[in-house]
């Protein structure tokens, strides 16, 4: 019941709404917007009611109202374009059919390339969880998301799992491969593809945001000999888990337990042909409670030198993996709301919309950046 005094305001829109609509301004200015539609070749030769600046935030508001009809969306964002701005312009709300074609005349290009124009490590040194010694920590993980099982969406992703004997509904799905700021669990880098695809070849195009001065950890998923060449070339060094029972002989054993070694591709022996990559081995006891409690675990490493980074260290970078992992599905998943599957029935719909919640996320993570 309101209070005496209180009047019903005209609109239903909240100050959160106009907040999260200036977030993303803010992270994403207007002219960081025009510059990716000028690069993309999506500047309109007439004026239209839709003009594509307002439809990538238009598709930006998609996943902040993810439960919201088209329209409602639009009218969220106007409102809070307006806010934000502090000018009231005269405007026509579209009709759904107009929503759809200014969002098929965009593609995804823009979102994608909006977020590879801003998404950069948010952690300052010294930052809780982002930093060991003097290595900023990053990630690698995967996910999937379901999205309508059109007939274009299946052909283009492929039908739905549990066509396939598996899980996932009615829906099909999307494979996503995310490089992570692990300090402030900002997604920098990403990769999309089908449900069958292997996530070692996706990750295969983040590569390039890896730098110097960098520490990569990653599952024992992700191993294999030409990414782990890849990486290390980057400049960047590593820390993965690999198979327990892996060939891997002792060269030279170090104080604090671990040792030396190579690793080769496939099966090849030693006395290949092909030059082995070296390595340092650690090999740690996981005493958490879990699947894996008790098992020996052991980690590759680029960090040849156990002075600069002890093998009881490196052990314990990794084992906050696990709160990774957990983290970046959580927020995902809170993010679209639960049971909320992406709107699209199209392949470049669906990819124009996982970025512009790549988009959103990052901004989300930018506002609580970690000092």
């Amino acid at each position: 019941m309101p209070r005496a005094g209180w009047v019903k305001p005209d609109s239903d829109q909240r100050l959160s709404d106009h907040l999260a609509i200036g977030v993303l301004t803010r992270t994403f200015p207007p002219d960081v917007v025009d510059e990716v539609l000028v690069e993309r070749g999506r500047v309109e030769r007439r004026n239209r009611l839709l003009p594509a600046r307002v439809v990538v935030y238009y598709v930006l508001a998609l996943a902040v109202f993810a439960s919201c009809s088209y329209e409602d969306v639009m009218r969220k964002l106007v409102s809070g374009l307006e806010w934000a701005s502090g000018r009231s312009p005269q405007w026509t709300t579209p009709t759904k059919a107009a929503i759809f074609q200014a969002r098929k005349r965009l593609g995804s290009e823009p979102l994608r390339a909006l977020h590879e124009r801003v998404a950069v490590p948010l952690s300052d040194p010294g930052a809780p969880d982002s930093w060991y010694r003097s290595w900023r920590l990053m990630s690698i993980h995967g996910s999937t998301i379901d999205v309508p099982a059109s007939d274009a969406n299946i052909e283009r992703f492929g039908p739905p799992p549990s066509s396939r004997g598996g899980r996932g509904g009615g829906f099909t799905q999307v494979r996503l491969l995310g490089l992570v700021e692990c300090g402030s669990r900002a997604i920098i880098d990403a990769a999309l593809g089908t449900y069958e695809h292997r996530e070692q070849a996706m990750a295969e195009s983040i590569v390039r945001s890896l730098r110097p001065g960098m520490l990569l950890i990653a599952d024992r998923t992700f191993f294999g000999y030409r990414l782990w060449d890849l990486c290390r070339s980057s400049g960047a060094d590593l820390l993965w888990r690999t198979r327990h029972e892996s060939a891997l002989p002792v060269e030279k054993r170090y104080h604090d337990g671990s040792f030396a070694s190579h690793v080769y591709p496939g099966t090849r022996a030693r006395h290949s042909d092909v030059d082995g990559i070296a390595v340092r081995v650690v090999e740690f006891v996981r005493t958490a409670s879990g699947d894996d409690e008790g098992r020996i675990h052991r980690l590759l490493t680029t960090i040849s030198d156990p002075e600069a980074a002890p093998a009881n260290e490196l052990a314990r970078v990794y084992s906050r993996l696990s709160e990774i992992e957990t983290t970046f599905d959580v927020l995902a998943a809170l993010q679209r709301g639960r049971g909320v599957v992406l709107r699209s029935k199209t392949p470049d719909g669906v990819i124009q919309e996982i970025y512009g919640h790549l988009c959103v996320h990052y901004a989300i993570r930018s506002l609580l950046r970690i000092k």
